[in-house]
């Protein structure tokens, strides 16, 4: 599982580093959920079982679970936007365009799709930022929940309490064909006050007021066989660690990051209470999805005997071996005859009932599963469009879904607009932006139920002309909506330009609109 590397460099899920002494009990039951979820996406919970499931059949249910709820959960479209930008402020438009240039520069939506899809499947995600003086902005990298080990505040009883110490760590096993033993690579970030002197202050660029805090950068690594067992992920001792060095030739031991925050943000998947970890959306479908193998495993043996039955025969012919004297093993073929003596019978095993039944049994099995994971049959493909009843009907069914992505949308409410702060900040430390107060900026999900566009426009088209909404409210609902609007604040200019258009033009051919222009 997280926590492991393999020889080539690349990190990998294996169950050894959970018996490694550096992991306390909660995080070997964390990564164990890891390794037993991963197994599920590909296919290999099997695997698990040991030699008892070598022949289980798995058709895919987990990773089609995820793949819809990840889809949902996203929408038609992903937009950075920033508070004020709708309204034509000049700031705010100039900042959105520089955070959606930097979103196309970093990929980042193949990087949020790559890093939700992990948070659906695991139950977290984790983000971690860097500035590179060589690209000129921020970078960002996704990083494997497995690797990930917060140190929370004693006494936390909330999950959104931030912690001041992360620890991103993993086994590097040995090499025996170069001779490199194995090792545990930690690295660190930890705030702490400034220098040495107490009362030491720094003013950063996005705030008026000094601050006494900084964040450090410590990357170490430990040879495993002189660790001790009871050595903890917090407190190796770095008597025995070797410090790693940057590009610049900093050794990173408690390199000042001239940060007052640890740029590293922990998205979970589901709202836990106090638990800081997110729950898999797999995880309340797993008996289901191990009875639906077994189930899948079951129909499909009964097939191989309806498909090919058992034959009994008695008082036929059969061909004999001319060296042995023993009857040859007989093989059913097409157009094959066994001439039967005079009271010759031949008889055949029927399962094709047990067949059906298996069916049958595997549909309530997948209809059961809708109503557990909260997706309704249309979205898994288990109901054709021609077999609902109404769009009523259709609309109702999808209750549950819409509950279910309004809360994952709740969680992740206070993460994204927390990540484009970090960025913003980075851009004011590397002087692409002027020093102040950031404005808020986020990562808004698109529509994920079918839409009525027609109901839709008709709706804000009449609450903005009887003045119960904004222009700039109904806007942004024809884009919830999914209407290909791309700039909110560029679409009203354009409208209010219309509006305004002299005579001749679109809006005075028509004295008495029952609309407005748009």
């Amino acid at each position: 599982m997280g926590g492991r590397w393999a020889a080539d460099g690349r990190p990998t899920r294996l169950p050894g580093p959970m018996a490694a002494s550096w992991l306390a009990d909660s995080e070997r039951r964390r990564l164990a959920a890891y390794t037993v979820l991963a197994a599920y996406d590909h296919n290999q919970a099997a695997a698990l079982l040991g030699e008892d499931g070598d022949d289980r059949r798995e058709y895919g249910d987990a990773s089609l679970i995820v793949d819809q709820a990840l889809s949902h959960l996203l929408g038609e479209s992903q937009k950075i936007v920033v508070e004020g930008a709708e309204d034509a402020a000049a700031g705010a438009q100039k900042r959105e365009e520089l955070l959606r240039e930097w979103a196309q520069s970093e990929h980042l939506w193949m990087r949020l799709q790559h890093a939700e899809r992990t948070a659906v499947l695991l139950g977290d995600t984790v983000y971690l930022l860097a500035w590179s003086r060589t690209k000129g902005r921020p970078i960002l990298k996704a990083i494997d929940p497995g690797f990930y080990f917060p140190v929370l505040p004693d006494g936390a009883l909330d999950a959104g309490e931030y912690p001041d110490r992360v620890h991103l760590a993993w086994e590097v096993p040995e090499d025996s064909a170069t001779g490199r033993k194995g090792t545990l690579r930690r690295i660190t970030y930890e705030l702490g006050p400034i220098g040495a002197d107490v009362g030491t202050t720094r003013r950063y660029p996005w705030s008026s007021r000094p601050s006494a805090v900084t964040c450090y950068l410590t990357d170490a690594e430990w040879d495993l066989d002189q660790l001790d067992k009871t050595d903890d992920i917090d407190a190796l001792s770095l008597a025995r660690a070797r410090f790693r060095t940057n590009a610049d030739g900093e050794v990173l031991h408690r390199l000042d990051l001239q940060l007052d925050f640890v740029p590293v943000v922990h998205v979970p998947n589901t709202i836990n209470g106090a638990d800081h970890f997110g729950q898999s959306s797999l995880l309340s479908a797993a008996q289901l999805l191990d009875d639906l193998a077994a189930a899948d495993t079951d129909s499909q043996r009964a097939s191989a005997t309806t498909g090919s039955p058992i034959i009994g025969l008695s008082g036929a012919r059969l061909p004999v071996d001319r060296r042995t004297g023993n009857p040859l093993p007989v093989q059913v073929e097409p157009g094959m005859v066994w001439p039967l003596g005079d009271n010759g019978q031949l008889s055949t095993v029927d399962t094709s009932a047990q067949l059906a039944e298996l069916r049958s049994y595997v549909e309530a099995l997948r209809d059961r599963l809708s109503v557990v994971t909260r997706l309704p049959g249309s979205v898994l493909g288990t109901v054709r469009p021609s077999e609902v009843p109404s769009g009523c009907a259709l609309q109702l069914s999808f209750g549950p879904l819409d509950a279910m992505v309004r809360s994952m949308r709740l969680a992740r409410e206070a993460k994204y607009p927390l990540l484009l702060k970090m960025v913003q900040r980075l851009y004011q430390l590397g002087g692409v932006l002027p020093p102040g107060e950031n404005p808020r900026a986020t990562i808004t999900f698109g529509a994920y139920l079918p839409t009525d566009l027609s109901a839709a426009l008709d709706l804000v088209a009449r609450g903005v002309q009887a003045g119960v909404l904004s222009l700039e409210t109904g806007v942004r609902l024809l884009i919830d909506a999914g209407f290909p609007i791309e700039d909110a604040g560029l679409e009203v200019e354009r409208i209010r330009a219309a509006a305004e258009e002299p005579a001749g033009g679109l809006v005075h051919r028509h004295p008495a609109p029952t609309l407005p222009p748009w």
